[in-house]
């Protein structure tokens, strides 16, 4: 199965991800969270496999706007807040097999090969 990556088109991140698989020559299918948003059983296995810290937008309005109770939350209530607002999910959130393999697009290019299986 080809991998995914869910984010937003206007994304800044999402772009440089997207032209770092391009010319790496990996194909992918890109899903813009903000018009399919992914399911609630999808993120919960996302959390399951990466947990909800990785996954925290933290720098987007969304995240602000949720207030101090939001630092005691624990995974089923991000959770149930991702799949209410895709705009907490950091981005880009790499999926391959229906397994999210990265959250994210700062490491290096040796582990983003080794993480999205592309060697």
């Amino acid at each position: 199965m080809a991998l995914q990556v869910y984010g937003i088109p206007t994304c800044n991140t999402c772009k440089k991800a997207l032209k770092w698989l391009e010319t790496a020559g990996i194909s992918y299918e890109f899903i813009n969270t903000k018009e399919q948003p992914p399911s609630r059983e999808a993120i919960a296995q996302w959390v399951k496999t990466l947990g909800s810290k990785p996954m925290r937008n933290t720098s987007g309005q969304s995240y602000r706007a949720l207030g101090e109770e939001k630092k005691t939350w624990d995974d089923n209530q991000w959770i149930e807040a991702f799949s209410q607002d895709a705009m907490l999910l950091k981005r880009p959130l790499f999926v391959r097999d229906n397994k999210a393999v990265l959250v994210g697009f700062r490491a290096s290019e040796t582990e983003l090969s080794d993480r999205l299986g592309t060697q």
